[in-house]
Order: C-alpha cells, then structure tokens, then sequence
C-alpha cells in the first residue's frame, strides 16, 4: 500500500483515504446549478490524444507497475491499482469515468440503465448490448449479475470479500422482460447504483465461494474486454494482455499490452534501457528525468502549465513499435549528470483523482480538544504547502476546498470557508482559549520504566529512537526561516491509550491527558521560557510521523513548512520518520500519531465511498474502539447522518447537496485539512498515443497504440486553469 496515494482495494473500497467532521449547521458556499455543470478539472489530462486512423495496427506497450498483483478479484483486499488495471481492460463495466470524472454509461455493454420504480422499491433495469458476451461464448445475463450481488451481499461469510457497499442493499436480481435485461430491486434506496457491476464478474468466478476466494487470484479464464489475460508471470514479474479475438467493440490497436512489475526507483533506468515504454513516477524522479532529457531528443514536461502540450523532440523522428516496443532511446545507457539518457520520450501531467491531506489524530492528547485541531488548520497556509509540490511541475497549485470531491466533480465546491482562512492570530486565540498558554511552566517528563525505543519492526532501537531520527521544530523562540534538527538519546514517555490494534512502536512526547485545562487565561510564571505553549507542566507538542522512502520526498517537504506554520503559532512538532512498510500498518491505522501526512483518491460516489472514511468512532464489544476507516478517529451523529440521507436519496441534486452540507461539517471540525490534489506524472514514448496521465478518466485501452509514421496526435482540449 502506498502511504501518498492508498489504493481502494488495498484498504476496502470504500476506504482509501479521508477523514471527519462536524460542527453547527452553516451557509454552504453559494454556487449554482449551473456554475457546477461548468465545472472543470484544475488541469486537463494528458494523453497524447489520436484518431484511430493515426495508429498503427499491432505493437507492444510495455507498462510499468508497482508488483504484479497478488490477486486479480478487485474485490479482495489484497487487490491493488494492477489489479484494477487489469479488469479495466479484461472486464465488463457498466459505466466508465468521463474526464470530468462523472459516470457514463458504457454503450459496449449497455443500451441502457436506468430507474424505473421507485415505490414501493427502487427498481432498476439494464438492458444489455445484445453483441455482449464472454470469451467462452456465452451471453452476459441476468445469471452473472446475481451471482455477483450474491457474493457481495455479505449475507454469505464463505465468501471473503472486501466490501459490500451497495449490494447489501439489494433485495433481489432477476432477468427483465427478455435475455437482454436485467432486474435489480433495492430493499433499500441506493443514489450510487451506478457503482454497482463495475467491474462485472463471470459467475464462474462468483458462483461459489472456492472460485471467488482463489480461482480468480491467479488467472481469469473468462474475460470479455478488448484485451484478455493471457499469462501471469510472477517469476518474472509481468502480466501480458493479448488483443481479445472475441471483442466486439472496437478493435484493440496494440497486439499486447505487457504489465512489468519496476520498482519506482528503477524505472529511469528501464525507460532507457527500453525494457519498458511507459510508467508512472514521482514528481523528484520526474525533475531528474526532464534534466536528463534536456538537448538530448527527448522533451521537457509542459502539459499543465500555461506553455500547453509538449513540445517535440529537437532530433530524431519517433521510432516504429517492434514486436518487442523497443523505441528511441533502447539499450542508450548514456549518463548525463549521473541520470540516464532519455530519448525519445516526454513527462505527460495531470493531476491525479487524489488528495494530500493533513490527519489530525482526535483520539488521544491536545488534538482531542476541536479548539487545537482548529488552531492548527487556521496556523497552514495552504496555497503556500501546495506550491511546494505542484508549481515546480507547471501544474495549478490553488489549495483544495473538499474532502469529498475534486475540481469538476458535481459534487464540488470550496466549503473550507467553515473552518476559515489562515490566520496566525485567530489560531493563538482558539489556543488560549483552551488553555495553553505562552510561557507556560514545563515539567521535566520521565521515560516510563519498562517502555525502551523500538523500531518500526517492534525490535528495541538503540539509545531509544525509532528508526535513528527525530526532529523538532525549533526551541519556541519563533520561526526564523531554520528548521532545527537534533537526536534524541531519550524520548519522553507517554500516556497509556487505547488503539485499534496493539500498541506499536514510537515514543509520543508531551502528550497533555485528555480533559485537563488549565483555566482561560491563566498568567505565565515569571522567568518561564517565552514562546513555549503549555499547560499542566506540559508543552504543546505533537509528533508529526511521516514516511521515509525515496518516493516521499515531497510529503517530507511539505511537511518540514507545516512544522514551521505551527511554529509560528507556538505549536511544536517532533518529527519522526518511518519506513514507507511501517507508515500506514503500524503508525496511521493504529493510531500511534498525532500529525500524518497521507492521501485519499477522489471517488464518482462520495456518499458511499467517503462513509466509512468519516464514520463516527464508536466503542466495540471488548471495549476496543471500532474506527472502520477514520484513521482521524474524528466523527460526529450528523456527519453520518448526511451520509445516509444522501445514500438514499434518488434525487441527483440533493444528493449533491447533501454530499456538500457533510463536507461544510468536516472542515469544521478540523479532523483533516485537504491541502492539494496530487501531481500524475507518467513518462511515456513521444509516439504513444491516447495514454498518459488520464486524470480522472478510465482508460479505452482498445484505442491506446503507437503513431504510424509521420503522424501527430491532436492537441489536449481542455487547458489547465490556474
């Protein structure tokens, strides 16, 4: 699982990363109906756009992953984003994404869908392309769609299943008026129906508990897409996809498309060795790999800035696609600067359907007073940390104003006016007023007995640190542009809590037990240090954990400046680094945090997929806190409530309403603060078309393929706004 971008089937699919909120009901921010209709992505995708007639027939894409997925059953847990490509391009959908990131209905397999009761019971009826069928060639029917609500219904506990939503709430299927339709009745009204059957299973695979659990974990021997699965190599780490002789849309231009599993630290190197013409990388990786291709034929990323597309090579005119893809640039090797030569190839960009937020843990310490969780979001300026990361890239940098949607979603609209701009003075008061106090009187914390340093593996670190460093942000005397960094030989202990899971490793320093406040007010004591927060005898410290891979070098950037924000307003951080395996697993899921910087996708159906991400903590059975999602543990009665009024309505506009109402509450409270949609940078050949950074769009991987000779694919339409 990746900590900067959690994919859905990693976690479940209706968690992948979000927070919660709540406070008194507000105006939303004035936006029209049609305002909204004219919204537009913050940048357009970046795909090389291309007729069909400009591509050649045949070719391989070789195309770069994290791993070669452990299951392909993307309703699994163990399911990843090669999981999810590979049934994009092997399965049926019923509805597909648009650039807009609204859901189409997908006329391959659809003539229709559509509502045709709604009392007593929501009734809704498919009819199906009549060509529709599998690869054996047997019709899609009613019979596929009922086994897969019955695997997913969560009625059946044979079947082990990631998620449910949505088809635990229908009451039954059955075949429509003839072989083409298809009848679903909800027991319960469902606004995200068109969620469901994307992708859609055969019931060769759904029929039975034993072919759902394993028979689709290593191989799919019944497809129906453009492409089908024609072997999983784990040995060697690639997936190859062969051009479905059964198709009956349009054909697929490539021959293959071969998934290759390249670690993404390696992948400059593979582009220009030429074992692989396309991959994704970060935006560190991205800036080395412009420099190398700087004067050397290749092309500097453009796409999302005010130049417009990417400009061509200066030598050497795009090479034809081999039965192997070998290109421009094939077995180059030559170093520039210590990076490899790229030719032949440019950086397409977009920004992705995620978010970077700040977490804001409320279960435990001063976080769990709404006053400092507020002070903390009013201290960020957020067009200042999204800057950091996207303007260096050419991409729009304006701060993110949603935790359930992205620029050209319906559902979108800035709501961050609940919680309020930054402002440094509003920030000191909302802490003063919950009692921490400038010069405060700190009492030396002992390290409780029997609690030693352990790394992030559970092991005891020497002299008690977690994985060698800690940081902390300055000695209170106020932010003079230095970010002060020392190791500690001994970490102050902290209070006992109550977690998810077990207590993992980590020492958490001046931690203020919950509930006890020092009157509104109260006067610092003469010769107490000035610029130091405290109350209680304890400073106002919190410990910022982020990730320490090679691919986390931005969220480190960002957050060494929030760490400088809240200095300013006398909050100190302790930074402490983790390795990328431990981040999530033993830090963000169970609790063992106060700040965290990861991210969450944007989803087509926020009312169903942002739920569990923002539903109220509530204590378990055994006393343990059952948190579903919320790795915030920040929740409220009326945050889930809108949730579920805006699952079940059938009315497109208040459901966005409500959508809009739950997120105005989650700014409020400040258990997460959105700060800016994440850069898709995806390094591709010059003469690859209709594929790159597709933003929100799902991929028509029949229509991706290699340029003939001489050909230009169209310019992207849609320009970037600032």
């Amino acid at each position: 699982m990746s900590h900067d971008g959690v994919g859905r089937g990693a976690v479940l699919r209706s968690a992948t990363f979000l927070t919660a909120g709540a406070l008194a009901v507000t105006a939303l921010a004035a936006c029209s109906a049609d305002e909204e209709r004219e919204s537009k992505p913050a940048a357009a995708q970046d795909i090389a756009p291309a007729a069909r007639a400009l591509i050649t027939d045949g070719g391989t894409l070789r195309w770069a992953v994290d791993s070669v997925p452990e299951t392909l059953n993307t309703f699994q847990t163990d399911a990843d984003a090669a999981t999810a490509r590979i049934a994009g391009a092997v399965l049926p959908s019923m509805f597909r994404l648009d650039a807009n990131g609204r859901p189409q209905r997908n006329p391959d397999f659809l003539e229709s869908a559509k509502v045709v009761s709604t009392e007593p019971r929501q009734v809704v009826v498919y009819r199906l392309n009549q060509q529709a069928a599998w690869s054996d060639g047997r019709k899609i029917d009613a019979s596929d769609f009922a086994a897969q609500w019955r695997a997913l219904s969560g009625k059946d506990h044979a079947y082990w299943t990631a998620r449910n939503a949505g088809y635990d709430r229908i009451e039954k299927v059955e075949r429509g008026a003839g072989n083409l339709e298809v009848k679903v009745t909800f027991g319960k009204p469902y606004a995200d129906w068109k969620s469901l059957f994307s992708p859609l299973y055969p019931k060769d695979v759904t029929g039975t508990p034993n072919s759902f659990n394993d028979g689709a974990r290593k191989s799919l021997k019944v497809t129906a897409g453009p492409f089908a699965v024609q072997q999983v190599d784990r040995q060697g780490g690639q997936v190859t996809l062969t051009r479905s002789p059964r198709w009956w849309g349009r054909p697929a231009k490539l021959s293959e498309i071969v998934l290759v599993a390249v670690p993404r630290d390696q992948r400059a190197r593979a582009l220009a060795d030429g074992k692989i013409d396309m991959a994704e990388v970060d935006p560190e990786e991205a800036q080395r790999i412009t420099f190398a291709t700087r004067g050397k034929g290749g092309s500097t990323p453009t796409q999302g800035s005010s130049q417009g597309t990417s400009r061509a090579p200066s030598e050497g005119p795009s090479q034809e696609p081999t039965a192997g893809g070998t290109g421009a640039g094939g077995g180059a090797a030559a170093q520039s600067a210590g990076q490899p030569a790229l030719h032949g190839f440019v950086i397409r960009k977009s920004l992705e359907p995620a978010y970077t937020q700040l977490a804001l843990n409320g279960s435990q310490g001063p976080l769990t007073d709404e006053r400092v969780r507020r002070a903390v979001a009013r201290a960020l300026d957020r067009t200042e940390l999204a800057g950091l990361v996207l303007k260096p890239l050419g991409l729009p940098f304006a701060p993110l104003g949603s935790h359930l949607a992205l620029a050209g979603q319906p559902a979108y609209a800035d709501d961050s006016g609940a919680l309020g701009r930054q402002d440094t003075a509003q920030a000191q008061a909302l802490l003063t007023e919950a009692g921490w106090v400038a010069g405060g009187p700190v009492t030396e914390q002992k390290k409780s007995a029997g609690s030693p340093g352990k790394k992030a593996d559970g092991t005891k670190a020497e002299d008690g640190k977690a994985d060698g460093t800690k940081e902390s942000s300055g000695d209170g005397s106020g932010d003079d542009g230095t970010h002060t960094v020392r190791e500690d030989d001994k970490a102050p202990g902290r209070q006992s809590t109550r977690h998810l899971s077990t207590q993992h490793q980590g020492e958490h320093p001046g931690a203020a037990a919950p509930g006890a406040y020092a009157p509104r007010g109260t006067a610092a004591p003469a010769g107490a240090a000035s610029g130091v927060l405290a109350k209680d005898g304890k400073p106002l410290q919190l410990r910022f954990v982020l990730p320490s891979g090679p691919g986390s070098q931005p969220l480190r950037t960002v957050g060494d400046r929030i760490a400088r924000m809240l200095e300013k307003v006398g909050i100190r951080t302790e930074i402490t680094k983790v390795p990328d395996e431990s981040f999530f697993r033993d830090h963000i899921a169970s609790g063992d945090y106060d700040l965290a910087l990861y991210s969450w996708p944007a989803s087509a159906f926020p009312a169903t997929d942002a739920r569990p991400i923002y539903a109220k903590p509530v204590p378990g059975p055994d006393g343990s806190l059952s948190v579903e999602q919320n790795y915030t543990r920040v929740g409220t009665d009326q945050v889930d409530q809108l949730f579920d009024e805006a699952i079940a309505t059938l009315d497109e506009d208040e459901e966005r309403d409500l959508v809009r109402k739950a997120d105005t509450r989650l700014w409020a409270i400040a258990g997460s603060i959105p700060l800016f949609q994440r850069p898709q940078l995806t390094v591709t050949r010059l003469n690859l078309a209709n594929v790159g950074s597709f933003g929100f769009q799902t991929p028509l991987y029949e229509d991706i393929g290699f340029l003939k000779k001489g050909a230009r694919g169209a310019r992207p339409s849609v320009s970037p706004s600032s």
